[in-house]
């Protein structure tokens, strides 16, 4: 059956924006820009949350976690149960019964407790290790694309965006590479609880999925701690943190497990490796430029792709104090969304901010990774997978084209991230192909 492409929304005015709105989460920039412009501090009348959306406000969130506090847990819950907390209740009751309440996950923390766990991920993820990963990601890059380059077409998220992550943080946490599409459904159950978008019914699935997972990986953690080996996962179970005199309880593992590695390693970079590809379609000239010197523009390119298409597009600090922003007072307690997407695309702080510049001077400098003592620990790994992802297409492929009827190009529904669902591509084979 073919699908028909979205037509995306353009809110005539401020009342016409809902970010839980599906439709316009298609393309939300209509809507960001907006705001940029008329409501850099907008009070969302659906959710109640703080609406943050310049370039320049954001980094004043992102580099003042005193004011702008990680831990939902001590201003009233998180933005899912502050929405619904009755709900909430009742899911909690759900992992206490059949699984484990998950602890506070690394993102969930502010310091002093955030950089006494994080020092756990900071060996992790040291230049060094990263280093000697390389060419296990590249390696992986080349051979999931060899595995479809033959037959002309591929579904590029499912056959390439999703595996390329999810095995090579499947490979640093000590996984069967065979379980991970075991896995993928687990973190999807998990994305899709945290876009706060489904119905009771539907979120008790994503719990009772979540601890199908927990039971996995408990078993995981018990092996650990009778036979350590060298993975990230043995160093999660059995390090002594030592300000705390003790290593993380299984209830603090399995929030570190699910969200911290298997989702926070894998989800944002499987969203920007598809979109890569689609802006690659859209923009031609670009992957022309690209393909004709990949070692000038590919760092480049994968910068711009994380600053255009944010696979994060928004997370959450609460308002430790009163605060004044543009003439908006944020009380105390109030939670904040800072939207990562619209300020990535602000003109007061980027030449052309939605087209792609391969030539763009400081690209790293957007904010998809954060910034701050929470930026994205995994980003330097995260930008590994990227650079090889699309080598190895470089490589392999001469041109590429959208399968005329068989993309709708619309996202998962989900307020924080952006993700598409599918992308069915067809492509010419390079006649000379390159190698690793």
């Amino acid at each position: 059956m073919n699908k028909t492409p979205y037509q995306p929304i353009v809110p005539e005015n401020m009342d016409d924006i809902n970010f839980l709105d599906s439709n316009l989460q298609n393309c939300p920039y209509h809507a960001y820009k907006m705001l940029r412009d008329d409501a850099p501090v907008w009070i969302d009348p659906v959710t109640g949350f703080y609406v943050v959306s310049r370039f320049e406000d954001l980094r004043e969130v992102l580099l003042d976690p005193k004011r702008y506090s990680n831990d939902m847990r001590s201003g009233g819950g998180s933005s899912r149960e502050r929405m619904n907390s009755a709900r909430a209740t009742k899911m909690a009751r759900l992992y206490k019964d059949k699984g484990w309440v998950p602890g506070a996950t690394l993102a969930g923390r502010d310091d002093p407790n955030h950089k006494q766990l994080r020092a756990i991920f900071n060996d992790a993820f040291r230049p060094k290790r990263i280093q000697a990963m390389d060419s296990f990601v590249r390696d992986t890059a080349y051979r999931l694309i060899d595995a479809f380059i033959a037959d002309g077409r591929c579904d590029w998220v499912k056959q390439y965006a999703v595996p390329l992550p999810l095995i090579v943080i499947g490979q640093q946490m000590g996984v069967p590479e065979q379980d991970i599409w075991q896995i993928k459904l687990w973190t999807d159950a998990w994305v899709q609880r945290l876009g706060m978008m489904q119905t009771e019914a539907e979120e008790q699935w994503s719990v009772e999925m979540e601890i199908q997972a927990q039971h996995y990986f408990q078993a995981i953690f018990e092996r650990l701690r009778k036979q350590p080996d060298e993975t990230l996962l043995s160093d999660l179970v059995n390090q002594v943190i030592p300000e705390w005199g003790r290593p993380l309880t299984d209830n603090e593992l399995h929030a570190e497990t699910m969200a911290d590695t298997f989702v926070g390693g894998s989800e944002t970079t499987t969203n920007a490796i598809a979109y890569g590809m689609k802006l690659l379609i859209e923009n031609p000239l670009v992957w022309q430029q690209l393909k004709s010197d990949p070692d000038q523009y590919l760092r480049v390119f994968c910068e711009e792709v994380v600053r255009l298409e944010g696979p994060v597009q928004g997370l959450f600090r609460l308002a430790t104090t009163d605060i004044q922003l543009h003439g908006i007072t944020i009380p105390k307690g109030a939670m904040i969304n800072i939207r990562y997407a619209a300020a990535n695309r602000d003109e007061r702080a980027f030449e052309c901010p939605a087209e792609i510049n391969l030539e763009r001077e400081k690209p790293g400098r957007h904010l998809g990774f954060g910034s701050g003592v929470h930026h994205c620990l995994g980003a330097p790994l995260a930008r590994r997978e990227l650079y090889w992802a699309f080598h190895a297409l470089c490589s392999q492929v001469e041109e590429m084209r959208f399968i005329e009827g068989e993309n709708s190009f619309e996202v998962a529904p989900n307020y924080s991230l952006r993700a598409l669902k599918e992308l069915h591509i067809e492509f010419d084979v390079k006649t000379s192909r390159g190698s690793v």
